[in-house]
């Protein structure tokens, strides 16, 4: 239906990238300021990578896309930020998320396991954050828009969130996630996952 997501993956090639390309890597990822992970990559290299940012001071930001209701605990522990979406949330937990109580449910589950902090997506509704430092979970909300194509929406929420990150550590977390979202809305306006997002002239001037 409108405004929910419908997800093909077709791995392909990045099934074939490996530790040996990591280490060709490393010099880069552990001069980054911010690591981002997903699944769509051999797991065991997704970690690796966690652990050599973690390893040299690097923030990680882990998307558990595709998730696996058997993921290594160690992503838990070696993510900075955790960041799932309602599918994603139940695939790991088992907890069906349906409304803001059911987030904070699998947010605390996740804090359990050994995530610093929690980003629970939730489309329309916007996210939920949870933190070891602030147990009181934080909902911020999405703007209204109409949703023409939601394909690419949790990518460029992660994309911004790690741009902000990286450029403007001084914000809030929840500011970023407030930027982070008005992205993603952006994102689903047009068809594809191709935004127009550096070419429109109407967005937000405070996104930056």
């Amino acid at each position: 239906s409108l405004g929910q997501n419908v997800i093909v993956i077709v791995q392909g090639a990045n099934l074939l990238l490996n530790f040996e390309d990591l280490k060709r890597a490393s010099d880069v990822i552990c001069n980054a300021k911010v690591v981002v992970c997903q699944l769509e990559i051999t797991p065991a290299v997704s970690l690796e990578a966690l652990k050599m940012a973690r390893a040299s001071g690097v923030k990680t930001l882990f998307n558990p896309a595709p998730a696996l209701a058997d993921l290594d605990p160690q992503f838990y522990t070696y993510s900075d930020i955790f960041c799932c979406n309602e599918t994603e949330a139940e695939i790991l937990t088992g907890i069906p998320v349906g409304n803001l109580e059911d987030a904070e449910k699998v947010g605390r589950m996740l804090l359990e396991r050994g995530c610093k902090l929690v980003i629970v997506t939730l489309g329309a509704e916007g996210c939920m954050m949870i933190s070891g430092d602030e147990p009181i979970p934080k909902h911020v909300p999405a703007g209204k828009v109409r949703a023409v194509d939601t394909t690419g929406a949790g990518d460029s929420f992660v994309g911004a969130l790690a741009f902000y990150l990286a450029y403007y550590p001084k914000l809030s977390m929840e500011e970023m996630i407030r930027k982070s979202n008005c992205v993603a809305s952006v994102s689903v306006q047009a068809p594809g996952t191709q935004s127009s997002y550096p070419y429109r002239k109407d967005l937000p001037q405070d996104l930056f």
